[in-house]
């Protein structure tokens, strides 16, 4: 039998397992949430009336719970993977307790800092950098991508959907092969099954916890997949690059224009996006984004690396000038969708 035949139907269960765990997990959370935690709205929230939060666990369980039954009929991780693995469980579980209990900053950012390490250290395959370089590298990659996907969980659906996206178009056009490809495969199972709840209007948040374990992930499965020489780490830039451009560039405005940066606020260019043509329609355009122009450009980088740079700064063009456009970063002045 071919090896690709075998790997999908080795794929099937644990595939289906983390979908059903997800949708399952959300229908008990959603009963049992409105007694452990909801989100409140405010007059930063995009949202208008309380929604259960902390969601995410259910991608958590859905991730794991496949893995596990993928590792129970054959499959086989690396010490590294199993390492990033637990890794990413620790941030997951102290970002979930932080879902319910709010907890300070100082012990979220410890976690985080600890997290993005330990997933340093254990990640890190490229032979081609100094380890004094590629170690710092690594943990700025992972913070960075942690972060924004932490910033860009803002409207429904969104966050979830970009994740499936990433996993879909590394499978499409990537080269994984080992771990990496049953680990894209069982996250998109898992993620598909929360975003029926998550999609507009939505019914649960995904919260830290989810948001947490996507960015580290999707950041690890990025440097993985670059060492490995299975998609340049600038491909998944490009694939990304509806998530960190957004985020990166609102930064550098409100920093430019004086404003309090690190508090909360509504200038990202999906939030205003949103304010104007809502969560659903606004949720779709960055997907569509994603799958039409920056997934085709994501090929042409792995296609043709000479010329990885020019691939990105055209990839980013337009999510330049929409933010131009709708004014990303400024003083937000309009009201909640």
């Amino acid at each position: 039998m071919p090896r690709g035949t075998l790997c999908l139907e080795m794929l099937a269960a644990p595939l289906a397992l983390a979908f059903a765990t997800a949708v399952l997990g959300a229908v008990l959370y959603r009963r049992h949430a409105p007694t452990i935690a909801l989100d409140i709205p405010n007059e930063r929230s995009s949202h208008t009336r309380p929604i259960p939060r902390g969601g995410g666990l259910v991608i958590v369980l859905g991730f794991y719970l496949g893995l596990a039954l993928w590792l129970s009929i054959g499959g086989s991780l690396s010490a590294r993977a199993w390492g990033w693995l637990i890794g990413a469980l620790l941030v997951a579980t102290v970002s979930f307790i932080d879902d319910l209990h709010s907890l300070p900053a100082a012990p979220r950012l410890a976690a985080h800092a600890i997290g993005a390490g330990f997933l340093t250290i254990v990640g890190v395959q490229d032979r081609e950098l100094p380890i004094a370089l590629a170690l710092p590298l690594a943990f700025l990659w992972i913070a960075l991508v942690t972060n924004v996907y932490n910033f860009m969980d803002g409207i429904d659906g969104l966050a979830t959907s970009q994740c499936m996206v990433y996993c879909a178009g590394v499978l499409l056009i990537g080269h994984p092969v080992a771990f990496t490809s049953e680990l894209l495969w069982v996250l998109l199972g898992s993620a598909a099954g929360f975003l029926w709840f998550n999609r507009s209007p939505a019914r649960i948040f995904m919260g830290d916890v989810g948001s947490g374990l996507l960015g580290l992930l999707v950041a690890i499965l990025g440097l993985t997949l670059d060492a490995r020489h299975q998609m340049p780490l600038i491909a998944s830039l490009i694939l990304l690059a509806g998530f960190w451009f957004d985020a990166t560039y609102t930064l550098c405005v409100r920093i430019a224009t004086g404003q309090k940066f690190a508090s909360a606020h509504r200038s990202h260019l999906y939030q205003k996006c949103a304010q104007r043509f809502g969560h659903g329609r606004t949720t779709s355009m960055f997907a569509g984004f994603a799958v039409v122009w920056l997934l085709p450009l994501s090929w042409v980088c792995i296609a043709f690396p000479r010329w990885s740079l020019l691939w990105l700064a055209i990839a980013v063009m337009p999510l330049s000038a929409a933010s131009v456009r709708m004014g990303a970063g400024r003083e937000e002045s309009g009201a909640t969708p």
